[in-house]
C-alpha cells in the first residue's frame, strides 16, 4: 500500500462509506484506498487532479462519487469526461457486475485510467481516448450516460445525445449552480429525478439530476 494511505485516511473512507450507507469488503475497500495512492503517486508529475491531500481525495473524489451508487442501475454505463476515472472508477469497485466505459480526450488521463484498471484488476470497466463527438457507442447505445464535471447540463446532454440509448438516462452530477443551468435544457428533455447529496467531509451543496427524453418510458433502469 501506498505511503499516502494513513490511518487517518483508512479512518476517512471507512466513516464516509458509514455515512453514505455503502457497504463495502475487505477487497473493495482495499482498491479504494489503491485508488488514493494512485491518485496520490500520478498527481505530482501528471497533475491529473487539483486535490492534492490524500484525506481531501478521499472525501472529494471517492465518497463524491459513492454518493451516487444507490441511484446507478445495473445497465452499462458510460462516463463521460471522466478525467482520471471518477466517478466510473469508483462505481465499478463497488457494483462489480457494472460494466462501465470511461470516455476522455485527455492522453494523460486514460492512461492513468488505464493503469489503474490494470493496477487494481477491474475486469469491468473499459478505458477510452476519444473527444465525445467522435465517439462511436456500441449499438443501441448506453442505458445511463454519467458526468461528474464535463460540462453544462444542456452542453452534456447535446454532446451525447448520439450516445444514448432508446429510453436511457442522464445522470449529471451537478453544484448548486445546476439550479441556473435548468432553464437552458432544451425541449423533449425533463428532469426525471432530482437528488440532494450529503457527501461526508465537504462543505457545499452537491445534486444529482437525472434526465430523460420526454418521449421515454417510465420506471426505472
Amino acid at each position: 500500500m501506498s505511503d499516502a494511505i494513513t490511518p487517518q485516511v483508512e479512518a476517512r473512507l471507512d466513516a464516509g462509506a458509514a455515512a453514505l450507507g455503502v457497504v463495502i469488503d475487505a477487497g473493495q475497500r482495499e482498491r479504494l484506498l489503491r485508488l488514493v495512492g494512485l491518485l496520490h503517486k500520478w498527481n505530482r508529475a501528471y497533475n491529473l487532479t487539483a486535490i492534492r491531500s490524500p484525506e481531501e481525495m478521499v472525501a472529494r473524489h471517492l465518497l463524491d462519487s459513492a454518493a451516487v451508487l444507490p441511484f446507478v442501475g445495473a445497465a452499462p454505463l458510460l462516463d463521460v469526461g471522466s478525467g482520471p476515472g471518477l466517478p466510473g472508477l469508483v462505481l465499478a469497485i463497488l457494483e462489480p457486475a457494472l460494466a462501465v466505459t470511461l470516455l476522455d480526450s485527455n492522453g494523460k488521463k486514460v492512461r492513468f485510467q488505464r493503469q489503474a484498471v490494470m493496477e487494481l484488476g477491474l475486469a469491468n470497466v473499459t478505458p477510452v481516448q476519444a473527444r465525445v463527438e467522435a465517439f462511436e457507442p456500441p449499438p443501441g447505445g448506453y442505458a445511463q450516460v454519467i458526468s461528474r464535471a464535463f460540462a453544462s447540463l444542456a452542453d452534456f446532454v447535446r454532446l451525447t445525445d448520439h450516445l444514448l440509448a432508446e429510453g436511457g438516462h442522464w445522470l449529471a452530477m451537478k453544484g448548486p449552480a445546476a439550479d441556473e443551468e435548468l432553464t437552458a435544457l432544451g425541449v423533449g428533455l425533463t428532469i426525471r429525478e432530482r437528488h440532494a447529496l450529503a457527501v461526508p467531509f465537504t462543505t457545499g451543496a452537491r445534486q444529482l439530476l437525472i434526465v430523460e427524453r420526454t418521449d421515454s418510458n417510465p420506471g426505472r433502469l
